[in-house]
């Protein structure tokens, strides 16, 4: 029973427990840190898209079926969508919205 005791104790002393050393990382709050946020902005039939260079915008109906894709080329951009009045859901990396063209 010593030598269990013994061999926990050695156990201790090489390996502490740390709380902050046993916390996980989470990679999405990394990656927000590290990247300038996404922002979209509607006004009518414009889109101005902020913070999403070299990203793809991809635009959903409200059935999920992709009705078009954008590759944004600056930091920011403002897009005309040619589309019908609806709801539509925008998408630019994990970031989402819904919109309302009219």
């Amino acid at each position: 029973m010593k030598k269990i005791y013994i061999i926990l104790a050695l156990l201790a002393t090489v390996f502490p427990v740390c709380s902050w050393a046993m916390e996980e990382v989470d990679d999405n709050l990394i990656e927000a840190e590290l990247t300038p946020a996404v922002q979209l902005t509607v006004s009518g039939s414009q889109v101005r898209v902020t913070g999403a260079a070299g990203k793809t915008l991809e635009i959903y109906d409200l059935a999920g079926v992709r009705v078009g894709t954008i590759k944004i080329d600056s930091e920011d951009k403002t897009l005309h969508l040619n589309l019908q009045r609806g709801c539509y859901f925008l998408k630019v990396g994990k970031v989402v919205r819904k919109v309302s063209i009219r």
